[in-house]
Formats: structure tokens, sequence, C-alpha cells
């Protein structure tokens, strides 16, 4: 590879960062069964330290996403203190509307204006959480719908969320952002309130510069061109954060590209493209997975270096000769710019990258011979293990 090319990915690698989700770190499952891991944490604080230590092997992980209300803790000060003692910061606030009785027919969309207050004032609640921990986003999974035709009026609660979201917007502090996710399908079946990028765009455009979109990689109609909803949002400066995860055929939450290596590639192309991978670019670069069968802590560092591995095939792309082939009308030449960096093996330069910045160059082979998976599981006996909605 060229050695310009080669020495301008080493250094955007090397400033690339992930955020990770506390609640990847207990224990999860299905509808069907949640599986207990040994080891798993106890307890919000316990589960900054896993991700603290997904963030020394990798030393691309510096922040930990929140949820409210599975990560409430009487001093959230104290909390975030307890990160930066373990060389990480608090991230993104996750709202939680879907656990409640009362959100059953809507949270934020609810034609009850109690519910709705209900579901505003949780939001407050998020917000002073970030201002407590530092953290600057807010983000939203509306998982309000509807099963049935008929069942309430489409219109209407696209008008109720829009006043809903508009009190919650108005109390964000001037460095605060509120992002807005999508979802097409799930929990509900007929029709989802905000069920794809167009939806959560137009809310944000209405709400102003302060809103921004979540892109979920999970959250799509199979084959939907992912990329293209990328570019798009990018052009307009909207694309807030993305929740990287696979799925082979519904909402899987799978580890980030170990479904279709070659969409993350394709995304990460985008980015590039778009000169979006700097830290001051704006986009949020988050996991969101739950690791149902397989251990935690290796789960994430994995998708971290799932994540490193696309965006390095993204940066090696010869823009030049692509450029030039797309503009001369050359198809093959310019599929052939792309598949020459995504053929390109490029562990051995993430090695050295990791090796240069005094790390392990295979963080997952490091982390499994430390020994701290058996010590973990020792450690942490007793107490109530932490899991997916608690």
């Amino acid at each position: 590879m060229q050695d310009d090319l080669r020495s301008r990915a080493l250094a955007a690698l090397g400033r690339q960062t992930i955020e990770l989700p506390s609640w990847a770190f207990g224990n999860a499952g299905t509808r069907f069964k949640v599986f207990s891991t040994p080891g798993v944490p106890r307890d919000p604080f316990e589960k900054i330290s896993d991700a603290a230590v997904v963030h020394r092997y990798t030393g691309a992980a510096p922040r930990v996403s929140l949820h409210v209300p599975w990560d409430l803790v009487d001093d959230f000060g104290k909390l975030a203190q307890h990160a930066a003692d373990e060389g990480v910061a608090i991230g993104a606030i996750n709202s939680n509307l879907f656990q409640d009785d009362e959100y059953k027919l809507g949270s934020l969309t609810h034609a009850d204006p109690a519910v709705r207050a209900k579901a505003v004032a949780h939001h407050v609640q998020c917000i002073d959480v970030m201002r407590a921990t530092g953290s600057t986003d807010l983000k939203i999974w509306l998982p309000d719908g509807t099963n049935y035709p008929g069942q309430d009026d489409i219109r209407d609660r696209q008008d109720r969320l829009a006043e809903s979201l508009q009190r919650i917007y108005a109390e964000l502090d001037p460095e605060h952002r509120l992002i807005l996710e999508y979802k097409l399908y799930e929990p509900y079946f007929y029709t989802m309130d905000v069920p794809d990028w167009g939806t959560s765009l137009l809310h944000c455009l209405a709400l102003g510069e302060q809103a921004k979109v979540v892109l979920d990689t999970g959250h799509h109609a199979p084959n939907t061109n992912i990329e293209f909803i990328v570019a798009q949002l990018l052009r307009v400066g909207r694309l807030g954060a993305f929740d990287f995860n696979s799925r082979f055929y519904g909402d899987d939450d799978l580890i980030v590209g170990a479904a279709d290596p070659f969409q993350l590639f394709r995304i990460m192309n985008e980015i590039v493209r778009a000169d979006a991978l700097r830290p001051d670019s704006g986009v949020n670069f988050m996991l969101d997975q739950c690791h149902n069968i397989e251990p935690k802590i290796p789960g994430q560092i994995r998708s971290v270096m799932n994540v490193q591995e696309a965006t390095a095939k993204a940066l090696l792309v010869d823009r030049e000769a692509l450029r030039a082939a797309q503009q001369s009308g050359d198809v093959l030449g310019a599929n052939a710019a792309l598949m020459d960096a995504y053929n390109t093996d490029v562990r051995p330069l993430l090695a050295e990258l990791r090796e240069s910045q005094g790390l392990a160059g295979d963080p997952y082979r490091a982390y499994a011979a430390s020994g701290h998976q058996e010590q973990i599981a020792t450690e942490r006996v007793g107490g109530q293990q932490a899991s997916w909605g608690a």
C-alpha cells in the first residue's frame, strides 16, 4: 500500500473512538430466556469498570453509554468520578419508554396527556443525569406504535409526538443534543411511530440544530442500502450517531460485522468519504448489542476490533484512483478501487497501531490470556447480577 495512504490511515485510526453500552455487560437474552454468565456486573459501577477493561485492551473505547432507569444510582457525580478514575467517561444517556404498564398504547404519542407528561418528565430526569455526568447526548428510541389498522389515528400520533419532543428539546442546555433513533418494526407490528430515517429526520428538522438522527444498523428492512442513508444524512448534517450491531433476520443485536462485514465496510467508506471520522465531526460511533450467549467483555472487544478493521479498509481506499474511474465512467475500475481496499488484510496495520500505543497487537487474545475473566467470575459472587432491563 502507498506509504502516504498508510500513514494517513494510521493517524485517523489512532483518533477513532467507539462508545460502549453499559447494558452489553449484563446478562441478556431473548423473550424466551435470559442466560446467566459468571462474573457479570452487579451494579452500574461494575459495568463501567468492565467497559474500562475493554478500553484498556483496545485503546479505542473511552466512553460508556448509560441507560435510565437501568443505571440509576444515588449519586451520578460519584459514578462519573468512578468512570474518570477508570480512564473512561460517560457518553450518551438513553431513556426508557418500553417497560411501564402505562406505555402499553404509547408514551410520547399516547392519547392521554397524563401519560405523555410522564414520558416527558422521564426525559427531563435523563437531562438532569446528563448534567451530573457531563454527558452531552440524550438518545431516544421510541418503542411506540400500533398493532392493528384503525387502532389509533396515525397522523394524530405524529402530532402528539412532535409536541412531546418539542417539550423535551426545550429542556436541553446549549451544549446538549437530542439524538432520535428509528426502527422499522417491533415491539409493534402495524405501525411504528418512528419507523425510518425520514420520519426521524423530519422531527429533527422541526426541532432545531441540536436534534440529530441515530442510525441503528439492525433497524431496517432486509437488503436496505444503509450506506445510502448514511450519505444522505451526512449531506444535510443530521447524522448524530450510529448504533452498531448485526442481524441475520430480525433485530438480533449481534456483534457488529458478524453478519455482513462488507456492509460495515461500505458504511465506513461513506464516513471516510465525508471526513466524518474526525472526533469533532458530530458523529458518535456507538455499539448497541446484547451478548446473549457469548461472554460480555470479549464480545465488546471483538466488536471494537471489527469496527476498526472496517474503518481501516475504508481509509485505504485510493480516493484519487476511485474518483478518476468514476469520472471517466470506468465502472469496473471504480468497483475495483473499493474491492482492493476491502480485500486488504488490515490486521497487521492495526497491530502496529496498537503496539505503538503500548497495547497488545491482538486485544482479544491478550484479554483471553490475562485471566481477568476468571478473576471476576470468582470475585463477583453474591448480590444481584445486572441484566437487560435491570
